[in-house]
């Protein structure tokens, strides 16, 4: 198991993943938890949901392993790019003379006025959603030759740009606010574009890239294009649940109280930051040398990294639900309550938050699974596990909606969470999962979460006293 390359990626990332709590912090100031704010956040929900698809791995996910087996790699690389970038070009075009509709799919429960409002809102953030490809695509190149370090830091770029614009135009009115938001998403997508271009020439992978364009006339690919795109679309449902049902939990959320789609925003962003430190990180660095050992027949080397890996993330990953639902109120109170973000706001907040941290663990675990469904082209397998966990998620978001209100829709989430781990062990093998669980490492396990779990509850009561 790479460990140095696992923890700069997730170093990385929790940098970026840091900035972005800076981001939210200044947000919630400025717009607190009002009608802007989720004007916003659905503007920004589409791009968002793409760039978590395509930037925390489904993509890559889907395109790896038939990069790995390409005879010709730089030709397939370039025919997919320019094959995907034509396509959302002509999309975001489509959006921006007819954002309504869209913004109407996101936001089913809100008033005609609402959606006219926020359309504009929605064109100018899709954009985003073409520059995220790039980014992706070219990341992909790099992680293939173990570079993970820029893909990981990048999103510090588009958090910069939204902190700045912020910064600048906190103290206007919240319409302002929002629209300058909007126009720094898409600077800040395109400064992440050309950091990972500096670095594909610094690597001097430009070169395939350069090589491809120019020999894809003369290289025969139809059959590796045809292999991919058989195995995209089941590679993007099986690998994108939780951001599928977080985007459907949103336009849920429409329907209930004012303010409830920026609690699912706020307490979304905090569930996400330990499931991409950990698992994510883990799961990108793994990926490439899964893929390699499995495409070489080397199922030994392959299985070790799965052993190695499952125990450092059911600790971490267990220590982080602990914390997150025990703690819930207290980080939101010192992430969020000021300005116009209220004490009932952070309450409100922190119960979803708790509701989302109940499926961080299996979530966490599913992804890291997954990846031998993946890296044995298994993409359908993995589509049909992902289906059943998004309609037990959805079904129960709909059941437990109204009595629950936003915490209802996030605890659905995190039982699907659990229906996508079952399966998905199930998928790569029980007899993987049991030689994995040997008693005397599970027994610490147990015994280090209650020791955890009682120095959470005493520090609650701590913070909980100082906080009221």
């Amino acid at each position: 198991m790479k460990l140095k390359s696992i923890f700069t990626n997730s170093f990385g990332i929790l940098i970026s993943r840091i900035t972005g709590l800076g981001r939210d912090v200044l947000m919630a100031s400025a717009l607190g938890a009002s009608v802007w704010s989720d004007m916003f956040f659905v503007a920004f929900k589409l791009p968002n949901l793409f760039r978590r698809i395509f930037a925390e791995g489904a993509f890559t996910q889907a395109f790896m392993p038939s990069f790995v087996a390409s005879s010709h790699k730089g030709v397939f690389a370039t025919a997919i790019f320019l094959r995907f970038l034509l396509f959302l070009t002509a999309f975001s075009l489509l959006i921006t003379l007819f954002p309504e509709p869209i913004t109407k799919l996101m936001a089913w429960g809100w008033s005609d006025a609402l959606i006219s409002q926020t359309s504009p809102l929605t064109a100018i953030n899709f954009w985003y959603l073409d520059l995220i490809f790039i980014v992706t695509f070219l990341g992909t190149i790099l992680q293939y030759k173990n570079h993970f370090a820029t893909t990981a830091m990048s999103t510090v770029l588009l958090n910069i740009a939204m902190i700045a614009a912020l910064y600048i135009y906190m103290k206007e009115e919240p319409k302002t606010v929002a629209y300058a938001l909007s126009f720094a998403v898409l600077i800040g997508g395109v400064l992440q574009v050309l950091a990972h271009l500096v670095t594909l020439e610094r690597l001097h992978l430009h070169k395939l890239l350069l090589g491809g364009y120019k020999y894809r006339k003369n290289k025969d690919v139809e059959a590796e294009k045809k292999r991919f795109s058989a195995l995209f679309l089941p590679g993007i449902l099986g690998n994108s649940t939780p951001q599928v049902s977080a985007f459907i939990d949103t336009i849920l959320a429409t329907f209930l109280a004012v303010g409830s789609v920026s609690y699912l925003f706020y307490a979304n962003r905090l569930f996400q930051l330990p499931l991409a430190i950990i698992a994510i990180a883990t799961a990108t660095v793994l990926f490439p040398s899964v893929s390699k050992a499995l495409k070489n027949h080397n199922e030994t080397q392959a299985y070790q990294n799965l052993n190695q890996a499952f125990w450092l993330l059911a600790f971490l990953l267990g220590a982080a639900t602990l914390g997150g639902f025990i703690l819930a109120e207290p980080i939101i109170w010192a992430l969020f309550e000021r300005g116009k973000f209220t004490q009932a706001q952070t309450l409100q907040t922190a119960s979803v938050l708790q509701m989302y941290m109940l499926g961080l663990l299996p979530f966490g675990l599913a992804k890291l699974f997954s990846l031998f469904l993946y890296a044995s082209h298994r993409h359908l397998k993995a589509a049909q596990i992902a289906l059943y966990s998004l309609i037990v998620s959805v079904t129960l978001s709909l059941l437990l909606m109204r009595p629950l209100g936003a915490s209802g829709l996030a605890l659905a989430g995190s039982i699907g969470g659990w229906v996508l781990f079952v399966f998905t062990v199930k998928g790569v093998g029980v007899h993987r999962f049991v030689a994995i669980i040997k008693l005397k490492i599970t027994l610490y396990f147990l015994f280090t979460m209650i020791l955890l779990g009682v120095l959470f509850a005493w520090l609650n009561d701590v913070l909980l006293t100082f906080i009221r």
